[in-house]
């Protein structure tokens, strides 16, 4: 699943640029630092914009091509920031023979927005996860961190309505 850049205003604070300096020259010169770099960096940000993903190209002179081929990559990184309404529905085996998929399916239809996408006012946004250990309820989905279980698509305008 190809990972999709929104146009969600970037708001990196001076403090946070200072941060991700202080991550880069911890890790200056030391042989495969991308990975916790990119990693510390989305514990700065909660994502990785292409305005932060710029300041680490230019301090370590790895071209943006690869910094962006990694964090599109790996499934850990952020292109767009949670929305005030984080939506996110398990797709881990119980979950998806269970449905998942439809109910994914369905929450983006209502939403207009990809898996992976946040909308561009900031106030939704939604990702397909691996399994959260919530099983027993399958399928599920999590807004907020507030689980919701034993769900059909049927169920989605009535959980989106909350929300709205």
């Amino acid at each position: 699943m190809k990972k999709k850049l929104t146009t969600v205003e970037f708001r990196g604070t001076a403090e946070q640029e200072e941060k991700l300096l202080a991550v880069i020259e911890k890790y200056n010169g030391t042989q495969g630092a991308m990975m916790p770099i990119l990693q510390e960096a989305q514990g700065i940000y909660g994502y990785l914009p292409i305005e932060v993903q710029k300041i680490i190209a230019e301090k370590t002179g790895v071209s943006m091509e690869e910094i962006y081929g990694i964090v599109s990559f790996y499934a850990q990184f952020k292109l767009n920031p949670d929305g005030e309404v984080a939506i996110a529905v398990c797709l881990g085996t119980a979950c998806y023979v269970k449905g998942s998929g439809d109910i994914l399916d369905e929450i983006c239809n209502e939403l207009g927005l990809a898996s992976g996408e946040t909308s561009s006012d900031g106030k939704f946004s939604i990702e397909a996860t691996r399994c959260i250990g919530a099983c027993g309820l399958a399928p599920v989905l999590t807004i907020n961190g507030e689980v919701y279980g034993r769900l059909t698509k049927d169920d989605v305008p009535d959980i989106l309505a909350k929300y709205r």
